[in-house]
């Protein structure tokens, strides 16, 4: 587990006794991630997905139990359910994107790619070519940093699926950035298997 994950359960511990800064800590931990994948999910309408997440999730934290990656995973499902239903509700079948995407939150995956020189604006263009089920699993790893056995319950589908999305979302990837030599490189960058 790592220190992040270690300081963000003690944090969540001690949101859920009503320490108010506790609670300011989850949410400047937990927001940039959450909100990075929202507007790869809803687009600009992320903003208002992520605010009635997080009313979710004041609501519902005496009741979570689990650590510091458990919150990150419980709080990402409570925001895919909110994207979900938002979509539903403008019966979209797909997300849309546009410049909303805020850089903070996709800086990370814009390093995590080959080349720590791609820009942030390429790495948003590159995800949001992806079929949405890809973009969810590259989106959840390395911008929310879950696991893929948390990823599998975020989603609700089994492991062998979010790992078989895995490698699709990363050999599309490496197929869009056009190098061919570039796909072992991609795939380490995102952590599948080669």
């Amino acid at each position: 587990m790592s220190a992040d994950d270690l300081a963000l359960g003690t944090a969540v511990a001690q949101a859920q006794d009503g320490d108010e800064a506790a609670f300011e800590v989850l949410y400047r931990s937990v927001q940039p991630g959450l909100h990075g994948y929202l507007c790869g999910i809803v687009g600009e309408d992320a903003e208002d997905v992520a605010a009635a997440a997080w009313r979710e999730i004041a609501r519902e934290l005496p009741r979570f139990r689990g650590d510091g990656h458990g919150f990150r995973g419980w709080t990402a499902s409570i925001a895919r359910r909110h994207a979900r239903g938002h979509l539903r509700r403008r019966g979209a079948s797909h997300r849309t994107t546009g410049s909303s995407w805020p850089p903070p939150a996709m800086d990370h995956l814009a390093h995590t790619l080959p080349g720590a020189t791609l820009p942030t604006e390429t790495a948003q263009a590159l995800i949001a070519q992806l079929p949405l089920a890809q973009a969810e699993v590259v989106l959840l790893r390395h911008v929310i940093c879950l696991d893929e056995p948390t990823i599998a319950r975020v989603m609700g589908r089994p492991s062998p699926v979010v790992r078989l999305l895995a490698r699709r979302g990363t050999r599309s990837l490496a197929r869009l950035l056009g190098a061919g030599d570039v796909t072992h490189g991609v795939a380490r960058a995102l952590g599948e298997p080669t």
